[in-house]
C-alpha cells in the first residue's frame, strides 16, 4: 500500500509540473497591456477569438492583417504593433535536450481497456499529445472514446487520475454505456458520470473550445 501511495504522489506531482507547463506554454493575450496594447484593442482581439499571444503568432501576418483590419479601430499600424508585442511574450526559439526529457517524464500513459492494444501503443494513450483513432463503421471507435473516459482511474490503475471532457462530433455519446464500464473497473458510476463534461459540437468554431473546455483536462474527443 506504502508502495502504491508513493507512485500515486509522484505520478501526481508529474501531472502537476505539467500543468504548469502548459501554463507556461500559452500567454494570454489579457498579457499584450504589458507591452503598452490598450485593454480596448485587447477585447476586441478576444472578440475576434483570440485569446492567447500563441494563437495570434501561429497565424501568417498576411492573414492577420486581412482578418484585424477588417475590425472597427485596429488599423494596419495597431496590427503589426500587436503581433510585435505579441512576438516579445511568446518564446517561439529552441529548447535543450534537457527541457525536453522532463517534459517527456510527464507524460502519463492512459489505459484503454484492452492489454494487448497498451502494448501495442507502448503503455497506453500518451499525454501530452494528440491521437487519432480511425476505421471503418462499427470498428470500435466510438466504444474506445467511451473507454478512454476512464482517464480518471487512479494513476496506480493505469488512468490520468483527471476528468473527461467529451466533445461530441457525431451525437454518439451515451451515458448509459459508461455505467457498464465503470463497473468494470470497480468504480461509482454515478461519480464517474459527474466527472465527464459533455458538449455536443455543432459548429466549426474554435471559440467554442477555447470558451467551453476547461484547461488540464487529460482527455476529449
Amino acid at each position: 500500500m506504502i508502495d502504491l501511495k508513493l507512485e500515486e504522489q509522484g505520478q501526481l506531482q508529474l501531472l502537476e509540473r505539467e500543468e504548469d507547463e502548459e501554463d507556461d506554454c500559452f500567454e494570454s493575450i489579457d498579457k499584450l497591456i504589458t507591452q503598452g496594447i490598450n485593454s480596448g484593442d485587447i477585447k476586441k482581439l478576444q472578440d475576434a477569438g483570440i485569446y492567447t499571444c500563441n494563437g495570434l503568432m501561429m497565424q501568417p501576418r498576411r492573414f492577420v492583417l486581412l482578418s484585424l483590419t477588417g475590425i472597427k479601430g485596429l488599423s494596419e499600424a495597431k496590427v503589426d504593433k500587436i503581433c510585435e508585442a505579441a512576438e516579445k511574450l511568446v518564446n517561439m526559439g529552441y529548447v535543450t535536450g534537457s527541457d525536453l526529457l522532463l517534459r517527456r517524464k510527464a507524460v502519463v500513459r492512459i489505459t484503454t481497456g484492452s492489454q494487448a492494444l497498451d502494448e501495442l501503443l507502448g503503455g497506453g494513450i500518451e499525454t501530452l499529445s494528440i491521437t487519432e483513432a480511425f476505421g471503418e463503421f462499427r470498428s470500435g471507435k466510438t466504444q474506445l472514446a467511451h473507454t478512454l473516459c476512464s482517464t480518471q482511474l487512479p494513476i496506480q490503475m493505469h488512468g490520468g487520475n483527471g476528468k473527461v471532457a467529451y466533445i461530441d462530433t457525431e451525437g454518439t455519446f451515451r451515458p448509459d454505456r459508461i455505467v457498464p464500464i465503470a463497473e468494470r473497473f470497480g468504480m461509482d458510476a454515478g461519480a464517474v458520470l459527474d466527472n465527464i463534461i459533455y458538449a455536443p459540437f455543432q459548429a466549426p468554431d474554435r471559440r467554442f473550445c477555447d470558451r467551453t473546455v476547461p484547461r488540464g483536462l487529460l482527455w476529449a474527443r
